[in-house]
């Protein structure tokens, strides 16, 4: 198993050492933003130089165990020396996965933000399980998952959230999520047990630090309101107004942030997040199609859902740009949608070829 023209790895080893020469220049920081992209440049081929050392040695651990069984016929050595190779090459299958994902900003970590539709208590009690499905996703693949800011529903769900999920490639594979998920099932707020159809809307955004972002705002464009946190947090949350919620007065966006008990750390994130979305803003004004941060731009427009999850009259998840369909819709509402995602990016990287 060799990886070296697949991945290109003596090549990365070089530009590491290179990279990691320039940082350690005594002029390094002159050029701040410069020097953020040499780190961040580095952080990524420091991240798949170790994952292909890791997919090598299981490679040639693999190798060596089934070697050793042959000679001594040990059946039971030969089949565990099977497995191990199947686990390396289950590896580089994920590796190789992620070659597709070479947009400027998919090794970013991402801001996700669901937003209840159409369907009133229903549709907010979605957007909760739909919020709930994205951190189990992120804790399934061994991330920092941070909520920003949830609004909560009059009676039950939330209205909207706002969450960090900090990982390699992180954006990379929440951008195939963009767009509008909708729900069918029994309404368990309907006294007559009526089926209900509910909506609720994910966008995708790259985690970017706010240096990246070159959007100024100014002071008489916005508008400050503070606020008590609400939801989990103990005591703390009812005794200060440190939640900070922002209004971009041209554009009407708003923000908001509650994950911190400072107030000055949630106007931070707060801004960071409005300068996010006025940037991406900006790319869509310049780009028409916008595909490289959020899909077609049709994909999130009320009535062309991107994927369905119907609990009755059948049980079944259908993504309706692949045709992927899912039966096992508890799987997947407690985070295992990578079938999902994988589908996508696969199709989407033989447009891109074609």
């Amino acid at each position: 198993m060799s990886f070296g023209g697949i991945f290109d790895y003596d090549g990365k080893k070089e530009r590491l050492i290179e990279l990691s020469a320039q940082a350690s220049e005594a002029d390094f920081w002159n050029d701040a933003d410069k020097a953020r992209g040499v780190l961040q440049e580095r952080a990524t081929l420091e991240r798949t130089v170790e994952d292909l050392d890791r997919a090598a040695a299981m490679a040639d651990d693999a190798r060596t165990l089934y070697e050793l069984a042959r000679e001594v016929e040990d059946e039971a050595e030969l089949r565990e020396a099977l497995g191990q190779l199947a686990a390396a090459e289950g590896f580089v299958d994920k590796l190789e996965f992620r070659r597709m994902l070479s947009g400027p900003y998919d090794d970013r970590g991402a801001v996700l933000s669901v937003n209840a539709g159409a369907g009133g208590v229903d549709s907010q009690d979605w957007a909760e399980m739909l919020l709930r499905m994205y951190l189990r996703w992120g804790e399934r693949q061994g991330f920092a998952v941070k909520i920003l800011d949830v609004q909560e529903g009059e009676q039950a769900g939330i209205r909207s959230a706002e969450v960090a999920i900090d990982g390699p490639y992180a954006y990379g594979h929440l951008k195939a999520e963009i767009g509008v998920h909708r729900l069918v099932r029994i309404s368990p707020f309907d006294a007559q047990a009526r089926r209900q159809t509910s909506f609720a809307s994910v966008m995708v955004l790259p985690d970017l630090p706010e240096e990246d972002l070159d959007v100024e705002v100014r002071d008489a464009d916005l508008r400050v309101d503070t606020y008590r946190a609400s939801g989990k947090g103990g005591q703390h949350v009812n005794k200060t107004d440190s939640a900070v919620r922002l209004t971009h007065l041209p554009t009407g966006i708003v923000v908001a942030c509650q994950a911190e008990r400072s107030q000055h750390k949630n106007y931070a994130t707060a801004m960071r997040m409005l300068k996010a979305r006025l940037w991406e803003l900006e790319r869509q004004k310049r780009e028409e199609a916008m595909e490289a941060l959020k899909g077609e731009r049709k994909s999130i427009e009320w009535g062309s859902q991107i994927r369905s999850y119907v609990l009755h009259p059948y049980r079944q998840v259908t993504d309706h740009r692949t045709g992927r369909k899912l039966a096992a819709v508890d799987d997947v509402l407690d985070g295992a949608i990578d079938p999902f995602i994988e589908a996508y990016l696969l199709q989407e990287s033989d447009r891109g070829e074609g």
